[in-house]
Parts: C-alpha cells; sequence; structure tokens
C-alpha cells in the first residue's frame, strides 16, 4: 500500500485540532469557534482518507477538493480564535503554519493531474504526532 505524507500531516494536524478544541472548552471557556474548528480541522483527514481509496479520479478529486475547502476553513477559525483573544501569538502562528503546510498540499494535489491508482487504499499514518 502506498504511504501518503498528506494523510500523515492531516492526522497530526487533526490531534492538534482536538487538543486546542479541549483546551479552548476547558480553560477559556469558549464554545462556538472551538466547535467550528473541530469539525473542519477533524474532517480534513477523513475527506483525504476517503480519496486516497476513491473508485474513480473524478472521486478521488472530489474528496481532495472537499479537504481543501475544510483546510481553508480550520485557517479562517483559527484567525478568528487568535482576532478575539482565545489564543496567543504563538498558538497562533504554531498552528496557522500547519494548517497552511496543509493547505499547501491540497492545493498541490487537487491543480496536478498525479493520483493513485482507484481502489487502493493507502497503510495507516506511521508518523506520531
Amino acid at each position: 500500500m502506498k504511504h501518503s505524507i498528506v494523510q500523515e500531516k492531516s492526522l497530526c494536524f487533526a490531534s492538534r485540532i482536538i487538543k486546542m478544541h479541549q483546551y479552548l472548552r476547558q480553560i477559556k471557556r469558549e464554545f462556538v469557534m472551538s466547535k467550528q474548528l473541530l469539525r473542519a480541522g477533524t474532517s480534513i483527514g477523513a475527506n483525504i482518507s476517503e480519496a486516497l481509496c476513491a473508485q474513480s479520479k473524478k472521486d478521488f478529486y472530489a474528496k481532495m477538493y472537499i479537504a481543501y475547502k475544510e483546510s481553508s476553513e480550520s485557517l479562517y477559525w483559527i484567525d478568528m480564535l487568535f482576532n478575539n483573544g482565545y489564543i496567543t501569538d504563538i498558538q497562533h502562528d504554531s498552528i496557522r503554519k500547519d494548517s497552511l503546510e496543509l493547505l499547501k498540499m491540497l492545493s498541490a494535489i487537487t491543480k496536478t493531474q498525479k493520483h493513485p491508482k482507484s481502489g487502493q487504499c493507502s497503510e495507516k499514518p506511521t508518523t506520531n504526532c
């Protein structure tokens, strides 16, 4: 099975988002924006996983494009949390960097003609987050 760097990075990003959501709820008592970020940030990897098991080229691109849009939305919520004082400069810069990296990777994937063979899922990510 094929190894996927974008899948690994999305898994690590989702783990960070889950931890951030817990911090924002428990420490900062913020419930609305953090929930939106949780939904968008964790769905990136789910859509990438679906894309890697796509039945067709069209299905692959559709799922990857959804992951791209969720990545863009995550960036929006990260900036909103920062602009409203819920996360520090250091927290913002760190998570924003990861979000932008994913966004750029997904942009490149959706703009190229390279794609995995349909029906072949990649193996589980091996990176520890």
